[in-house]
């Protein structure tokens, strides 16, 4: 069956899951407020700025208008930036009539930045249960680049209700893209968004030159780490061995398709945090997110070591040699 999907948000990976839509015979609206981007999708079939090497299906049409890209659509996926999710969601609530309800989607990650809120809650609180018919959170080991080119890739869909995380999966799955469901919603975001953290360190240390023992040995804590935090929130340990937990860390840890990765690679090569920003071109949701998760960690009183040394490099212009031999003498313990 033929559905229409919003896609709110024109980057990298909004653009690719458009591309999976696409190929499912789905009509895709990829709705952005940059006028250029948009006539280029629309005018070239190109989005050169995010995925320079992909030519687009005319199937997929570009908007600057939200309504008309909302109205009528059965599915509505958020792609935007964690700091520009309340602000769509709130206009996109604006909008609804509450006639024609669509399924809610969101493939972003990270939390919140002063309330610490995970993407769902945002989305919850802004758009009334009576708009909508669900809500389901999209994510896993995924670079945009390599889903616009079919490479093999497997992400999750997770919801509260097993119905509309089905639906999800039968709108986006097909044989180069296979999507699992998932209950678990509070592991999956969190998940999603805390492996951000664990990739800007381990590119600071490959740019710091260490080797792969270093690089699996942060994976590795960091994901205790992630799971220590998610647990004190109601997850469930297992999500964090799954898709979202290790396989996206794995995916964000190590390779440079990740901005996170090459933000950490760059500040460990001594490039000072605000010209690695400026340089990267896009969000790099893994600064914002570590000084929510140090927070919220020293909120919780859940020991999460990495974190606070990423953060001391990143908002306290700590020595980043110094972090990682403060890392390395703490008290001994059990694993």
């Amino acid at each position: 069956m033929k559905e229409i999907v919003a896609v709110l948000g024109p980057g990298s990976w909004g653009t690719a899951l458009s591309m999976v839509l696409d190929e499912n015979q789905h009509e895709v609206r990829l709705w952005g407020v940059d006028s250029k981007q948009i006539a280029e999708i629309n005018t070239e079939h190109t989005n050169k700025n995010y995925l320079p090497e992909t030519q687009l299906s005319d199937g997929i049409v570009g908007y600057t208008d939200l309504e008309k890209a909302i109205t009528g659509a059965t599915y509505i996926l958020f792609v935007v930036p964690t700091k520009a999710i309340r602000s769509v969601a709130k206009q996109v609530a604006a909008l609804l009539d509450g006639k024609t309800k669509p399924v809610l989607i969101h493939a972003s990650k990270g939390l919140e930045q002063e309330t610490h809120k995970r993407i769902s809650v945002i989305i919850e609180e802004e758009i009334s249960s009576d708009l909508h018919d669900g809500l389901v959170v999209l994510s896993g080991p995924s670079h945009a680049e390599e889903v616009a080119k079919k490479d093999i890739t497997t992400i999750t869909a997770a919801s509260g209700t097993d119905e509309i995380a089905k639906k999800v999966q039968k709108l986006f799955i097909n044989h180069y893209f296979r999507v699992y469901t998932n209950s678990d919603v509070i592991g999956v975001e969190l998940g999603a968004a805390l492996k951000n953290i664990i990739a800007v360190g381990a590119g600071a240390l490959h740019g710091l030159g260490y080797g792969d023992n270093a690089k699996a040995a942060l994976m590795t804590r960091g994901l205790a780490e992630i799971s220590r935090l998610g647990v004190a929130f109601g997850a469930d340990p297992l999500t964090f061995i799954g898709l979202s937990g290790v396989g996206d860390l794995i995916v964000t840890g190590t390779s440079i398709h990740s901005r996170n990765w090459r933000a950490g690679n760059l500040l460990g090569k001594k490039v000072p945090l605000a010209e690695v920003l400026e340089s990267m071109g896009m969000v790099v949701e893994g600064v914002q997110t570590t000084k929510a998760a140090y927070e919220l960690a020293q909120q919780k009183g859940i020991e999460m070591p990495i974190t606070e040394a990423i953060y001391r490099v990143l908002y306290e212009d700590a020595d980043i040699d110094e972090v990682i031999r403060d890392l390395m003498m703490r008290d001994r313990k059990a694993e």
